[in-house]
């Protein structure tokens, strides 16, 4: 843990470093005319963009058509660079900084658009905005610019935010698992809790071994915020977030509603309705238990379940799922947590200045409606076909080349229009079925767009690790539920008071 601190120590000093010396350059004689990259004539502009998480595929090179078609139609050449299998993408975006490899544009993780603020190293976008992504600049709804404004210490805008105006996570639930244990959907705690012990005992997938997990979610108690969900807790992929508690915008994870969610999630834990290897499943092994029928109810991307269908289906012919609405607890207001508004998804550093006008105009393509055909569908015979006359999307493979995607900014209509392009025409009112269960019992929390300038000083209560071990303890009987008071009280002396200070201070200025 020390060699950790210090390795992260250095890394600091490294980034401020970095992007000391980058400004002196450029105070040097170095010009700040952000057009000075742009082409002229014939010539085009290559713009390097740094995007993790990008699925199954490989990296597209010059040549390839749709690399092609974005260069066509924008003077711009697109270079993707995404993280190398197994790194982990903070660890790996802050070594790409920290050694001056810089992007032209980047989506930052982890909260490192706040340590590039901070240290002078993210172009102001203010100006160049509009004169060149007008298309971002006016998609992008005012409210959410202030929110983005407000993580910034001079007022500015240094990123471009995510924009969700529908919910994009479910409480997901195994209908065909239901309909064979004989139930209903359940409407109460008790009844969902006599759900999960049937999806325990009458073998739903009927093949004699009984191995299947009533319910499940992954190390450090992450995705499994419907069993928070239903006691009023925001939570968001198994972070506790900030909203309003006993009148007050306050974290999540110390709240009453979350000591008794904790209590539900201990008992579920000990009869065994709780996959118990929960706090040891990393995401691919989680994956493959939803996706080989092992799991009845769980929480995860309705969006994403077109490859997770096809798996089940491989041994579940008539595998269905649906949306579970929140089973109503007394006394608590349950909920599925919305994040809309703030997020960060495109930041430019300030060493790539010379290059923003394009990297601009690349992001400004994907912004415009007038492309969201081939946003949508891409290039025949790569990501498309056609079939009787309309565009089919093509299953990702290993060796597909991976089209670059800039946009995030999901409406329900685009929602609608993007289940009605990924998923068979059998499966498309499933998914959109899921989505207006989803988004009756969503709520747009108080702590969205939240920026992580709060917890500057504080790194263990911003990655949560001191709720994630209680919790963790406490669900395995390891610690009784009592020692959740104590947390309370650690939390709040570790920093957790001055922390919930200042996020009242942003709360102030957006509320």
């Amino acid at each position: 843990m020390q060699i950790k601190h210090q390795w992260l120590g250095l890394l600091a000093i490294l980034l401020l470093s970095v992007f000391t010396a980058c400004s002196n350059d450029k105070q040097a004689g170095e010009t700040d005319d952000p057009t000075e990259g742009e082409n002229s004539g014939e010539e085009s502009a290559t713009v390097t963009v740094f995007k993790s998480h990008m699925g199954k595929g490989t990296i597209p090179d010059s040549d390839d058509p749709h690399v092609q078609y974005v260069k066509e139609k924008t003077g711009v050449e697109y270079e993707l660079i995404t993280t190398p299998p197994g790194s982990e993408p903070a660890e790996y975006i802050n070594l790409m900084i920290a050694s001056e490899d810089f992007p032209d544009i980047l989506r930052p993780i982890g909260g490192v658009e706040q340590t590039i603020i901070n240290q002078g190293g993210a172009l102001a976008l203010d100006e160049l905005l509009p004169k060149y992504a007008p298309h971002v600049w006016e998609r992008i709804p005012e409210e959410a610019w202030d929110i983005v404004r407000t993580a910034s210490p001079d007022g500015k805008i240094y990123y471009v935010p995510q924009v969700y105006l529908v919910p994009s996570r479910a409480a997901l639930l195994r209908q065909d698992w239901l309909e064979k244990v004989g139930m209903e959907m359940p409407q109460t705690l008790d009844e969902y809790k006599e759900m999960l012990m049937a999806f325990r005992d009458q073998d739903p997938n009927r093949n004699g071994k009984q191995d299947e997990l009533p319910t499940t979610g992954r190390e450090f108690g992450r995705w499994m915020d419907h069993l928070f969900a239903m006691f009023g807790v925001a939570m968001w992929e198994g972070y506790p977030e900030w909203d309003i508690y006993n009148g007050d915008i306050n974290y999540a994870g110390t709240s009453e509603n979350m000591k008794a969610a904790i209590a539900f999630i201990r008992e579920l834990y000990e009869e065994g309705l709780l996959d118990n290897e929960t706090f040891l499943n990393k995401g691919d092994v989680w994956q493959a238990k939803v996706n080989n029928n092992l799991v009845g109810s769980w929480y995860h991307l309705p969006a994403n379940l077109r490859d997770k269908l096809a798996a089940m289906r491989e041994e579940a012919p008539e595998a269905y799922v649906s949306g579970m609405p929140l089973p109503e607890v007394d006394g608590f207001d349950g909920f599925i947590t919305q994040k809309s508004m703030g997020l960060p998804e495109w930041l430019i550093p300030k060493a790539s200045e010379d290059n923003a006008a394009n990297a601009l105009k690349l992001l400004d393509f994907f912004y415009d409606p007038a492309n969201a055909d081939f946003i949508q569908y891409g290039i025949e015979g790569a990501q498309h076909e056609v079939v009787d006359g309309e565009k089919v999307l093509l299953p990702a493979t290993d060796e597909t080349p991976l089209p670059l995607g800039m946009l995030n900014f999901q409406t329900e209509e685009s929602m609608d229009l993007r289940i009605d392009n990924s998923f068979p025409e059998e499966d498309q009112q499933m998914i959109k079925d899921i989505f207006d269960v989803a988004t009756a019992d969503a709520r747009r929390i108080a702590g969205d767009g939240l920026p992580s300038t709060v917890y500057q000083g504080y790194p263990d209560i911003q990655s949560h690790k001191l709720f994630q071990e209680y919790l963790t303890k406490i669900v395995i009987g390891e610690w009784p539920l009592d020692k959740f008071d104590e947390f309370v009280e650690n939390w709040k002396q570790s920093g957790g008071e001055e922390v919930t200070k200042r996020v009242q201070e942003w709360y102030d200025k957006v509320e």
